[in-house]
């Protein structure tokens, strides 16, 4: 783990603190299998892959989401971009953990088949309803929100696609969750990206 990452990932421990002891040995344990799952890959930004992870796990920490949402937020790309299997996750993390991944996963899929052939309201009625856990949303809201800070090293054409997707489908849910900090900072982050000029003379 290079120096950055380490600093993270004690960082989210510290953040964690409102755990109880045995479910920051279990966070530990899954910063190591997400830092062993992830070796060798690199994000757009030039940094480890599972610097991702450890920021949305780091959101969701600030949030308060208890372990097994912590753990998922760090384990949430295994199963896509990994050679990790959900019966590795669940025999390592056990079933709660192993299907909040999978229900993430789902979400991936509907946002990548679904959202252009949806209106944006139907579109966000039925992520909602794919999610039978509503700590799924917050997870993925948490990623959406270190993806949309990181979007910098990704081609125009691909920040003002996720920007549109994030202010049609992710900003909204975030206000109906009554997360209004986040919805806020969706908000910013997208009016920066769709609208740079504009931005930049606004502020």
């Amino acid at each position: 783990m290079g120096n950055r990452n380490s600093e993270s990932a004690e960082n989210l421990l510290k953040k964690a603190a409102y755990l109880t002891r045995s479910d920051r040995v279990r966070l530990r344990r899954a910063l190591e299998f997400c830092n062993s799952a992830h070796i060798g890959q690199f994000r757009k930004t030039g940094d480890p892959y599972s610097s991702h992870p450890i920021q949305v796990a780091y959101i969701c920490a600030d949030w308060q989401l208890d372990a097994e949402a912590l753990i998922a937020a760090l384990l949430h790309d295994t199963i896509e971009d990994t050679n990790t299997s959900l019966k590795k996750l669940s025999n390592n993390f056990g079933g709660t953990v192993t299907e909040l991944v999978d229900g993430l996963s789902k979400i991936d899929e509907l946002v990548f088949m679904s959202y252009e052939e949806k209106a944006a309201e139907n579109f966000r009625k039925m992520l909602l309803a794919t999610a039978a856990d509503v700590r799924v949303i917050l997870i993925k809201l948490a990623d959406r929100l270190h993806n949309m800070q990181t979007l910098a090293a990704l081609p125009n054409d691909k920040k003002k696609r996720i920007s549109k997707e994030t202010l049609e489908i992710f900003a909204p849910i975030a206000h109906r969750l009554g997360f209004n900090e986040l919805f806020r900072k969706l908000e910013d982050l997208c009016f920066e990206n769709l609208f740079p000029k504009r931005y930049t003379v606004l502020n």
